[in-house]
């Protein structure tokens, strides 16, 4: 089965249903790896094993934690996979984390897997199939227990089944994609990613970059399982050593790809959205989370059809998110609300680079609109950008990261300074550029990788200073201040006298 194309395999199911129990029967390795996790009895973090069914063929198993506090861990692991195993406990049933997981997997578009009814020996196992095959129609339930070991030949041959029929992400179409779901050290290799690849062939000796950061690192040398290998396919779980880049530059949520990979960092994304059945309807500034890959970033909604989404239907609309978001057309997204944090929905990108406008006439016209202005009898639409404009962002995207105050930028396109502002707030509105500062503005991707760099800073020693981001960053003070002021508006982050600290840290505390 060595030429059957590479799969991986995510856990789901509610805390203590025996996910990771039966992980380590199925494969002998405990993905449990942390103290903490060994001491609470519980998963907290991402957990990966190999598997070997009978006929020989290898799976990747991602082992996702089951707590709800978890969830956005688990929708990290999750958007990766190719087929699902849920567990249910017979003595319990479904529960509440049954059907988060459940709709996580439903928005992320895995359609194909199976249900363990674990712990058997406990209870009948019939109630929680019957309860399982109404939450997730058509998916074959097996009885299990880890205890006797007890259905697990079964089980094994019903994933043979199951994955012989999908076809994988081997032969699909598009650049090498790896979303990092891990970083660390190792000594004398340096730094190490691991992930899924979405797409593409990675080897060593390649040259990536790191997005939305864009460093540019070489592969060093690939590991699939704890096995070196010349090159990795897509489907398979990855580990990549980076030559060229620091551990502390690259995270969770960060995209290894091609230096030819036609992404980058966004802003605005069109998308193609369904709420949840049992959702509040999301009306237009909505703010919710965005999961994508293994990163997620607040946005806010803006319907194309309507002012609102509404509970059970599918529509256009805009996610305006404040952090940036990597994802190509055809992606899928989860949403969140973030209180009570709960799945709402989630949808397919249809423009991954979109810019900022209003309602659509019909799907895939627009509007004229602008903004929340609505476009009547006798009113003039704002004009788009003219060439005046555009040659504002092109030197905004050579000045990269030290962009030139808006008086310079204005001279040196040959504009006053009052018709550089005019330029300036429809550069705005198109999502373009991005005001910063009184008199700073930035191109979309030199802030991204600003931004991102700052919050590392934040996530490694719990808060930022001017002095701090000014150094880490070999900039001056102007930027270092400008950036952690605009992360502040933004709500990203909150100054607590000399330091910026992240808003969410904040709010867990």
């Amino acid at each position: 089965m060595s030429d059957a194309p590479p799969l991986t395999l995510g856990t789901a199911g509610h805390i203590d249903h025996g996910k990771t129990a039966l992980v380590r029967e199925l494969t002998g390795k405990d993905t449990d790896r942390l103290p903490e996790e060994h001491e609470r009895g519980i998963s907290i973090e991402l957990g990966y094993a190999p598997l070997e069914l009978p006929g020989g063929r290898r799976l990747s198993v991602v082992d996702v934690p089951g707590h709800e506090r978890f969830v956005r861990t688990m929708v990290a692991g999750a958007s990766g996979i190719d087929l699902f195993l849920l567990c249910v406990a017979a003595d319990d049933g479904v529960m509440p984390q049954t059907r988060v997981h459940a709709a996580v997997l439903r928005q992320l578009g895995v359609e194909h897997g199976l249900v363990a009814i674990t712990k058997a020996d406990l209870a009948d196992p019939e109630r929680a199939a019957a309860e399982a095959r109404e939450l997730v129609p058509g998916a074959d339930a097996v009885p299990v227990s880890v205890r006797g070991a007890d259905g697990l030949d079964e089980l094994l041959a019903a994933l043979e089944r199951c994955a012989a029929g999908l076809p994988g992400r081997a032969e699909a179409p598009g650049p090498p994609r790896l979303h990092v779901d891990r970083s660390f050290t190792l000594r004398g290799i340096g730094t190490v990613v691991t992930g899924t690849l979405w797409s593409g062939e990675l080897a060593a000796g390649d040259q990536v970059r790191v997005l939305p950061s864009g460093l540019r690192a070489r592969v060093r040398s690939v590991e699939v399982h704890d096995r070196s290998v010349e090159r990795a396919r897509a489907g398979q779980r990855v580990a990549l050593a980076l030559a060229g880049v620091d551990r502390r530059a690259v995270s969770r949520g960060d995209v290894v790809c091609g230096p030819g990979a036609e992404t980058g960092p966004t802003w605005l994304v069109d998308a193609e959205l369904t709420l949840e059945p049992g959702a509040r309807p999301l009306r237009r500034g909505t703010r919710v989370h965005v999961h994508h890959g293994t990163r997620e970033a607040p946005a806010r909604v803006a319907p194309l059809e309507g002012d609102q989404l509404s509970p059970g239907s599918t529509a256009m609309a805009q996610l305006r998110l404040e952090q940036p978001l990597v994802p190509l057309a055809g992606d899928r997204l989860v949403l969140r609300q973030l209180a009570p944090p709960d799945t709402v929905g989630g949808g397919v990108v249809v423009d991954a680079h979109a810019r900022k406008r209003g309602r659509l006439e019909g799907r895939g016209q627009r509007t004229e609109q602008s903004g929340q202005r609505a476009v009547g009898p006798g009113t003039r639409p704002p004009a788009p950008p003219d060439a005046a404009a555009l040659r504002l962002v092109d030197l905004l995207r050579e000045d990269g990261e030290s962009p030139r105050a808006d008086g310079e930028l204005a001279a040196a396109a040959g504009l006053s300074a009052s018709d550089a502002a005019v330029r300036f707030g429809a550069l705005e509105r198109e999502g373009l550029v991005v005001r910063v500062g009184p008199n700073l503005h930035f191109h979309p991707d030199s802030l991204g990788g600003l931004v991102r760099r700052v919050l590392a800073i934040c996530e490694r020693d719990g808060r930022a200073t001017v002095a701090g981001v000014r150094d880490e960053l070999g900039s001056s003070r102007r930027y270092a201040q400008a950036l952690l002021e605009h992360l502040d508006a933004e709500r990203v982050t909150r100054r607590e006298g000399d330091a910026h600290v992240l808003r969410r840290r904040v709010e867990a505390g």
